[in-house]
């Protein structure tokens, strides 16, 4: 089961998210999401956890309770929705394709 963990404080780490949720049962994966141009920590992770049951118990002991001096939403995470896409390249109008450029310029060599 895969849980999501905001409200991270930036200071939160890959290992400092296992340790707390290892208390409840195994985990397999940890990611603290984080920023591409900084770096720093954008405040929400994920953490994945093969048994069911040991996940719902972590995410009822830690959701509401401080963790790096920040209290934390956890629960279970939510496939993120995809937006319907319409046309090609970008699905909208404009670009490079064309379309009314006013009259053309003759060029002479």
């Amino acid at each position: 089961m895969e849980i999501y963990v905001g409200n991270l404080a930036y200071a939160t780490t890959d290992d400092g998210l296992k340790a707390a949720f290892a208390q409840y049962g195994e985990v397999t994966a940890v990611r603290v999401v984080t920023d591409r141009m900084t770096g720093r920590s954008k405040g929400f992770g994920f953490v994945t956890m093969p048994d069911a049951a040991q996940a719902q118990a972590a995410i009822d002991a830690l959701n509401g309770h401080e963790l790096d001096g920040r209290t934390v939403r956890v629960n279970e995470s939510q496939p993120k929705p995809r937006e319907e896409r319409r046309g090609g390249f970008g699905g909208g109008r404009g670009g490079f394709r064309g379309g009314d450029r006013g009259p053309r310029r003759e060029t002479r060599w």
